[in-house]
């Protein structure tokens, strides 16, 4: 156990009390309090959809079967991210393009990268908002639209973050968002996608659910009594237990940012001056969900990297690293090629505690152990 966890989960006794209610309640599958979850989550965020699904990858998953995406098709996407970023592409049969990013002090998608890599056969690019910080969606958006580009957001760090005033997650096509354990908004599992497109909603709902005409739960309020397999769909529902703990966590959300603001705040403060060190967004004056703290090193390579992880493991500090690049494991070789900056943060960057909780001293505390390292 280390003394200063990477995370700490933002659950009490509510989440309980939401979670037994339900169970209480007679219905635990899919059915009103996904409904009540979707609907909230679409008016935070000001889209007009919203639909929930078992955990982000399924939610990548449908919204490129939504775009129309499939076997000849590329997508531009970065290697810096999960797996889930990418495998969403394979999922459908369409080819992953590697675009680099921009540098240490930006982790997010290089748009002059993306630009350099269109083809004939490219019809979508998907970005990833890296630790809940923006990329660049003017100029995304404005190369998807010169080539007639789909935009699929992978938001799954940024819940309630903003670019110019709107949401991550509604400013492409569709947008993806992950209930996973340790995101801001946790369920255990789970995800929710949001558009304003009403046709890709629609093909997104029907998937989700075998491609059945009705739901379980309409059938058992008597509003049909049979239905027709209209497409061939996944089981990608979320049930109402793990919906009942989303809605009890959209109330903490904002002041969990909040919070996390400070730790920010006190993070920049106490790595300032740190010549060999980067912090990645420190310029960022937008509103942020800060999913995690990210610092890449100057003028290193990875064994030095392991070496102050390996030190601050020591101390009772958790780190981790986000992300391995995707372009180097076994399954992505083939699709592989030169991402300078990519594979530079990959071998460099450390991440740190980020939660809530944290205290100031206890911030303090990490900060002058790596600054003694370097």
């Amino acid at each position: 156990m280390y003394d200063i966890p990477l995370f700490d989960l933002n659950f009490d006794e509510k989440e309980a009390l939401a979670a037994a209610d339900t169970i209480r309640s007679g219905w635990i599958s899919m059915g009103p309090k996904c409904s009540e979850l979707e609907e909230r989550f679409a008016k935070m965020m000001g889209s007009r959809y919203a639909c929930a699904v078992t955990n982000c990858t399924a939610a990548l998953h449908l919204a490129c079967l939504a775009s129309g995406l499939g076997e000849g098709d590329e997508v531009i996407c970065p290697s810096l991210t999960f797996a889930a970023t990418v495998n969403c592409i394979r999922y459908v049969g369409a080819t992953p393009v590697f675009a680099d990013i921009c540098g240490i002090n930006d982790l997010c998608l290089d748009p002059r990268s993306v630009e350099e890599l269109i083809t004939s056969k490219t019809k979508a690019i998907i970005v990833m908002h890296y630790a809940g910080f923006a990329c660049d969606m003017d100029s995304v958006m404005s190369i998807a639209d010169r080539h007639g580009l789909i935009v699929i957001e992978d938001a799954c760090h940024g819940p309630l973050s903003e670019y110019h005033g709107k949401k991550l997650g509604t400013i492409g096509k569709v947008g993806c968002f992950s209930f996973f354990s340790n995101k801001n908004i946790s369920t255990g599992e789970g995800g929710i996608l949001v558009t304003d497109d009403e046709e890709i909603y629609n093909r997104i709902r029907l998937l989700r659910s075998h491609g059945m005409t009705t739901t379980s739960y309409q059938r058992s309020q008597g509003h049909a009594t049979n239905y027709d397999i209209v497409d061939i769909g996944y089981n990608y529902r979320m049930d109402d237990i793990r919906a009942s703990i989303g809605i009890t966590q959209l109330d903490k959300l904002e002041p969990d940012i909040i919070k996390r603001d400070s730790v920010r705040k006190w993070y920049l403060e106490g790595l300032s001056g740190i010549d060999a060190l980067a912090v990645p967004f420190a310029d960022n004056e937008e509103f942020c969900s800060n999913y995690i703290f990210p610092v890449v090193l100057k003028d290193s390579d990875s064994k030095k990297r392991d070496h102050i992880r390996t030190v601050l493991g020591e101390n009772g500090i958790q780190t981790s690293i986000h992300y391995p690049a995707v372009h180097r494991f076994s399954a992505y070789k083939k699709y592989s090629r030169s991402l300078p900056n990519t594979e530079y943060v990959t071998d460099n960057e450390i991440t740190l505690p980020m939660y809530a909780r944290l205290q100031e001293n206890q911030i303090i505390f990490i900060c002058d152990i790596i600054r003694k390292l370097l």
